[in-house]
């Protein structure tokens, strides 16, 4: 049955674009095969006890038109793939234990809100917001949040102090040319006496080589 039109076929298999399991007693998983069956327009499974999650492979049903997985026991979300069939006029996913948000799609947005009742669904088309009655909680401080920080202050440490050290010292001798010229000075008078200092050293070490040789 689709669209009020009752439709039989018993040899022509390949013709088939409607299937019809409704008011069984299939249970377990719905079969990720029938999301292989491409070709099907109309897809009926309501009243059985099916189990698990809707597949996202339902989104290779491309040409489907009607779905209705309604009255049995399914759970989890509905997949994002759902919003893949452009066809997709009639769906039913009422009476079983689905949850969280609808995905967005025209077709989706655009049904009756029969079609989801009985579950724990929010979004467009229901009323019920997904982010109301939800209580927020604290985030947890962990040992990243710490690091952030530290590394935070150890950058602005860094920063005031290239800004003292440029705006103290460089800035002064770029523009007083007497401190510029005691400051190299000052540099120089230090470079000589290290100069000395090394120089007297190796000449100690050296001495004191030729002493021992001697002796």
């Amino acid at each position: 049955m689709i669209k009020r039109r009752e439709g039989e076929y018993n040899t022509i298999l390949n013709l088939v674009t409607c299937l019809d399991l409704s008011n069984n007693n299939f249970s377990d998983e719905i079969p990720k095969q029938l999301t292989s069956l491409q070709g099907l327009i109309s897809m009926n499974l309501s009243g059985n006890h099916l189990k698990g999650n809707i597949s996202d492979n339902i989104r290779n049903m491309t040409w489907v038109e009607s779905l209705d997985p309604s009255r049995n026991r399914l759970s989890g979300k509905i997949p994002p793939g759902i919003s893949n069939l452009h066809f997709l006029s009639n769906l039913n996913v009422s009476s079983n234990n689905l949850f969280g948000e609808i995905p967005r799609s025209t077709q989706l947005q655009s049904m009756d809100n029969s079609s989801f009742l009985g579950n724990q669904l929010c979004g467009p088309p229901l009323s019920k917001n997904c982010t109301a009655g939800e209580k927020k909680t604290p985030e947890p401080q962990d040992e990243d949040a710490g690091e952030e920080e530290v590394d935070y202050w150890f950058r602005l440490g860094i920063a005031v102090g290239f800004a003292v050290g440029f705006l103290g010292i460089i800035c002064p001798l770029a523009i007083c040319r007497v401190w510029r010229h005691a400051y190299f000075w000052f540099v120089q008078h230090m470079w000589y006496k290290i100069s000395d200092c090394i120089f007297n050293f190796r000449y100690m070490v050296i001495n004191n080589f030729i002493r021992t040789q001697s002796t």
